[in-house]
């Protein structure tokens, strides 16, 4: 298991594990914790993600759950000093919403990012001046610096993994068309689209595809989402967005994650295929430069 994950997923990787540990022998977590003589609510808060997992306390863990290979103790203690470290985005907690925050993490480790939007740009592929625009709403000068560099940091996270992940983007033609920081300097928006188009261009890791206005009304027009797929055992995620504190993180087995899926694949039969897709974000460019 890599560390670069990041350390969200690492301790809910862990957590996820240690809860299949437990179950496997079929033991509450009061017979775990009078066996270590713990509170049964530091169990709770570990295995809750509430409290870091120390190495004594995980060694007690695995002694009572009887994991006795070696690789495996040691994948599990990696894993537990991956969750202990600092996480890179902990310097926009006190400007960013935490909510936020969180998908950051979560998306910071996964394997497989799909995204819809039908308003703006990803945050993932968007450029640092198109990213600081979209930011000039934010309440505080340092909050709109913060928001639009984040965006920036999160791509260059991704970049240095060791194994960076899929990303999947459905953009619908209006995002494209309206013309971005056309009173700041009219070539953000074309700069935007020439560097998705050479991005994605080749590129197996990174897809965009648009679906054009030709395709009328699609499901999309319900609202911006992101799915979340993780290598390991861990459920995926969904993050629907709304404005600040109304966005919506969900996990585990909620039928919803199930059901926007199917959406995505729905969205991805409205849109232009890859080449033709790339062929409208650059002739776009050239457009709003016209």
């Amino acid at each position: 298991m890599t560390s670069d994950q990041g350390p969200i997923v690492q301790s809910a990787l862990l957590r996820t594990e240690l809860v299949r540990l437990r179950k496997e022998k079929k033991l509450t977590q009061e017979q775990v914790a009078r066996q270590l003589e713990w509170s049964p609510s530091k169990l709770i808060r570990v295995e809750g993600g509430k409290n870091a997992v120390t190495r004594t306390d995980l060694q007690a863990l695995l002694r009572i759950y009887e994991v006795t290979s070696e690789g495996r103790q040691e994948r599990l203690q990696s894993l537990a000093r991956g969750a202990r470290e600092p996480a890179w985005w902990n310097v926009y907690k006190d400007e960013l919403d935490p909510r936020f925050l969180s998908y950051v993490g979560y998306a910071a480790g996964a394997a497989y990012i799909r995204q819809f939007h039908g308003a703006v740009i990803p945050g993932l592929i968007q450029t640092p001046e198109y990213a600081e625009v979209l930011s000039t709403g934010k309440a505080s000068e340092t909050g709109r610096v913060l928001a639009a560099k984040l965006r920036i940091q999160r791509q260059q996270e991704l970049a240095r993994r060791e194994h960076p992940p899929r990303q999947h983007y459905i953009v619908d033609e209006a995002v494209i068309r309206r013309h971005v920081g056309i009173m700041i300097d009219p070539a953000i928006m074309p700069n935007q689209l020439n560097h998705i188009a050479d991005a994605a261009d080749g590129n197996d890791l990174l897809t965009v595809r648009i679906i054009p206005f030709s395709a009328g009304a699609h499901m999309g027009l319900e609202g911006p989402f992101s799915l979340l797929e993780f290598d390991g055992d861990l459920d995926d995620i969904l993050y629907l967005e709304g404005r600040s504190g109304a966005s919506l993180m969900i996990t585990g087995e909620d039928d919803r994650i199930l059901e926007y899926r199917d959406t995505f694949e729905l969205l991805l039969e409205q849109a232009l295929p890859g080449d033709e897709s790339i062929e409208l974000l650059r002739k776009t460019a050239e457009d709003l430069m016209a």
